[in-house]
This record gives structure tokens, C-alpha cells and sequence, in this order.
């Protein structure tokens, strides 16, 4: 009996030791092994790319161990700190093999928490993850911020190098409601997120509500094979940022948000571009999206690894402060957007419009960490937009703010129908087919363009040279060239 004491007694402060040292480094330190690592090769479905990461599921539960068990204590009482019981139950399961975590009915205030491989964390019925109003609690790392890595906090839940992970409910998980900035006050560092996965594979959150306050609520970032199913997501900045991952399916999710909804992209500047972590194959189907900030889906400003392959479709998007969808870079992030395709949508509320395009001047500048010269400039092609109704949209097409160095090359809008107070102002595009738009309620002309060449023009207005804007100069060298450091 005194020997299973000594051993359990050790396990305890071995697991406590771990937890209170958790992994500083980060995906970015490990860049460079993983950029030599041998690719995943998956199976690619005829129909899209990122359908298949749909069937990612993480291994088969070898243990169950509940967090108010005996050897853990968690209490779920709403002010005990339950943050090491509920760090020991997953580093437990992790050791033994794999398996779930589960979370029963309660409140249980912790700080943050660290998934490991072939763990399921279960947050059952009647419970909820209260994030910590203590900083201290979110140990700081190296984090991916507006598409820069800089110093900020841990976020609530986390993920790092791991794979087969899973975040199931149908239980809650709500972060700090005293974190009212995305940054810090004082210091800059970036707040928590709420759920956050770097450089993991094989990502499963299904049927979970996540509440965030003033930071974005989800962010995978070099992930692979990521699944986000009957999510209802609230948050006061962004919902879900998919940030240079591969393979990611958002399915049947509800958003609520403060920012972009949705948000695809690769990182910013010469860092970004460098790095090249490509953001690709995603799918986003079934959802509905309501934003209070700015758009349900933005792609972009962030884009200077490149974003592709993206499919959206069978959505709601219900109110928006901008646009349905915003496609958006700027000269200085380089790279591309490519082969954008969007079927079936019901747009309504939009303060601005349905869509607006804009590769010359979204998002910060990056200085003399730019990607310099016309190398600089995005090459955006390959956008295709069908089977939409729009209510009242404010304009149907925004896209005067293509550069005409690149021009957009290949836009297809078909099956349009609905109402909207203004037509479409193209500009520096070329490929460009418009068939079956039959909208009503506009003022002024459908459809305004210049430099614009296609089929389906026909009737087009010369649009005013003053509405389209003048493209920002190239970046030039800086005097000390920027390398990674």
C-alpha cells in the first residue's frame, strides 16, 4: 500500500511539473523540421479537394477517465481553479494510449489547457469551460497574430505537434469575459483565443458552442485534415481564422460574430511569403453567418503564402457590416488567390453589399518587411460565383480595386437573382463571363467596367476613370534586405 501511494504520489507531481511547463516551442520553431518531413499523402475525392478531411476522426478510444475522478478532483463549482485536474486527466489519458476525457455537468474555471495526440476532450451536457480572468494563467508562447509570429498568451484550449485530437460537446466552452481588447493593454501581447491548434493533423470540434469575447474564438494554423461540424460559435472578433492550413472542412456551424466570420489566410509580408505555408482546400457548407464588424467570409488581407482552393456553399449569411464576402491583399503581400468557387447562397442584410474584390490596399502594411517590386503584387484568378439570391443588398459586385498590373484573370458570375439598390463595377479584369443575372430595384446601370474584357458585357456603361482607384506603387528594395530572424 505505501509503494502504490510513493507511485501515485510521483505521478502527480511529474504530471503537475509538465503542466506547469508547457512547451515553449511553438510550430513556428519547429518550421524547419517540419518543412523536411516526408508529405502526408490522402486520399483526394473526385468532387473537392477538402471533402475527404471530413472522415478524419481521431483514434478509437482505448480509456475513459472522468475529470472528478478520485486521482484528478476536478470540482466544476464555478470558483475553484480546476485548471490542473482537468491538465492531469489529459495527460493521463495521453500516456495510457488515447482515448476521452470527460467533462460532466458543472462549471469549472481554468486557465489554459493543452490537448495531446489520440485525446478526445468531451464536454458533456450541462457543462461549461469558463476561461480564467487571470493572465497569468495563459502561459505566454509564440503565437501567429495578423499573420506575423510574435510574443502573446496561450489561448484556452490548446493544441501544439499533435494529432487525432478531438473537442466534442454538447457542452460549452466560454473564455474570460474580462478580456475586452485583442490585444493587451500596455504591453500589446496578443489576449486568448479560445481554441487554438498549431501544426496538428487530424482536427476534430463537432457539436460544441464556443463563446469568445473580444479575440478571435478559433485558429488552427498549419493544420492538416481539420473538421469543425455543428459548431455554434459567438465571439466578439473573428469565428474561425483558418490560417495556412491544408484540407479543412466547416460544416453545419452557426456564427455569431464581432469580425470576419469566417477567415482565410497564409500570413503577411516577407515573413508570410517565405515561410509559405499555403492556405488550401477548404470547404465551407451548411452554415449560417451573422456578423456585427465586417464580413461572413473574408479571404485575405493576410494572403502572402497564398490561398486556394476554396469552396463555399449551401450557406445562409443573414446580416454583415460590409460584405457577404470579401476578397482582399494589397501590393506587398504577394502570392495569390485562386480558385475561388461560391454556389448556392441566400444573402440578406449586408450593410454594404454582396461582394467586393480588392488586391491593391486591404489590410496593414508590412514596411520594409514587404515583398518587394511586382513580385509584390497578388495575382488573383479563377473566382466563380453561381446560384445566388440576394435581398436588398446595398451593391451586388464591388471589384474596381484589381491592379492593373495583374489583372483579375477569370471571373464567372451566373444565376443571380434578387434585389439590390446598385449593379456591379468592374474593373482591370479579363475572362470574365456574366450570364443569368437577373436582379431588380437597382438604380443606374447594372453593370459599369473598364478594362474588362469577356462575354456577357454586353450593355455594360463605361465606368467613371475617378471610381477607380489608382493602384499604390510598388514596394521598393528597403536599404537592409529582410530575412527571417
Amino acid at each position: 500500500m505505501t509503494r502504490i501511494k510513493m507511485e501515485r504520489r510521483g505521478f502527480l507531481k511529474a504530471a503537475a511539473r509538465t503542466m506547469m511547463a508547457l512547451p515553449a516551442a511553438t510550430a513556428l520553431g519547429r518550421l524547419a523540421e517540419a518543412q523536411q518531413a516526408a508529405p502526408v499523402k490522402t486520399a483526394q475525392p473526385a468532387t473537392h479537394p477538402a471533402v475527404h478531411a471530413s472522415a478524419a476522426k481521431p483514434a478509437k478510444p482505448s480509456v475513459t477517465l472522468n475529470v472528478r475522478d478520485v486521482g484528478f478532483g476536478a470540482t466544476g463549482d464555478g470558483t475553484t481553479k480546476d485548471t490542473l485536474a482537468l491538465q492531469l486527466a489529459i495527460e493521463r489519458c495521453s500516456v495510457l494510449g488515447g482515448g476521452e476525457v470527460v467533462v460532466p455537468a458543472g462549471d469549472y474555471l481554468t486557465g489554459a489547457l493543452w490537448l495531446r495526440s489520440n485525446v478526445t476532450l468531451r464536454v458533456e451536457e450541462g457543462a461549461t469551460l469558463n476561461g480564467s480572468p487571470d493572465m497569468v494563467d495563459y502561459p505566454f508562447a509564440m503565437v501567429r497574430w495578423e499573420g506575423h509570429w510574435l510574443k502573446g498568451y496561450s489561448s484556452l484550449v490548446n493544441a501544439t505537434d499533435a494529432e487525432n485530437i478531438a473537442i466534442v460537446g454538447p457542452g460549452k466552452i466560454v473564455g474570460t469575459p474580462t478580456e475586452l481588447r485583442r490585444n493587451e493593454v500596455g504591453t500589446g501581447y496578443r489576449n486568448p483565443a479560445l481554441l487554438e491548434f498549431n501544426n496538428c493533423r487530424n482536427v476534430r470540434v463537432e457539436n460544441l458552442s464556443a463563446r469568445n469575447y473580444s479575440m478571435w474564438a478559433i485558429h488552427p494554423v498549419y493544420c492538416e485534415n481539420v473538421t469543425f461540424k455543428n459548431v455554434t460559435i459567438k465571439s466578439g472578433a473573428d469565428g474561425i481564422d483558418v490560417d495556412s492550413c491544408k484540407h479543412t472542412v466547416i460544416d453545419g456551424c452557426t456564427f455569431d460574430t464581432g469580425d470576419d466570420s469566417i477567415s482565410l489566410k497564409s500570413g503577411r509580408g516577407a515573413e508570410g511569403n517565405m515561410i509559405g505555408r499555403v492556405c488550401e482546400d477548404v470547404l465551407i457548407t451548411n452554415c449560417t453567418l451573422s456578423d456585427a464588424g465586417f464580413a461572413c467570409i473574408g479571404i485575405g488581407s493576410e494572403t502572402s503564402a497564398g490561398v486556394r482552393n476554396v469552396r463555399i456553399e449551401h450557406c445562409k449569411m443573414i446580416h454583415a457590416r460590409s460584405h457577404a464576402i470579401y476578397i482582399k491583399s494589397r501590393v506587398g503581400r504577394g502570392a495569390f488567390v485562386e480558385n475561388i468557387s461560391v454556389t448556392d447562397l441566400d444573402v440578406s442584410g449586408m450593410g454594404q453589399g454582396f461582394l467586393r474584390i480588392n488586391d491593391e490596399g486591404s489590410g496593414k502594411t508590412d514596411g520594409d518587411a514587404s515583398v518587394i517590386g511586382e513580385a509584390g503584387v497578388p495575382v488573383f484568378r479563377n473566382f466563380r460565383f453561381s446560384n445566388v439570391r440576394v435581398t436588398d443588398v446595398p451593391e451586388l459586385v464591388s471589384a474596381t480595386e484589381s491592379n492593373p498590373l495583374k489583372p483579375l484573370d477569370g471571373f464567372v458570375l451566373e444565376n443571380i437573382t434578387g434585389t439590390c439598390k446598385k449593379g456591379m463595377s468592374l474593373a482591370n479584369m479579363k475572362n470574365v463571363r456574366l450570364s443569368g443575372v437577373h436582379v431588380t430595384g437597382f438604380e443606374g446601370p447594372l453593370l459599369a467596367t473598364r478594362n474588362v474584357t469577356g462575354t456577357g458585357l454586353r450593355g455594360a456603361v463605361a465606368l467613371d476613370e475617378a471610381k477607380v482607384p489608382k493602384p499604390p506603387d510598388l514596394i521598393a528594395p528597403p536599404a537592409t534586405p529582410y530575412v527571417l530572424h
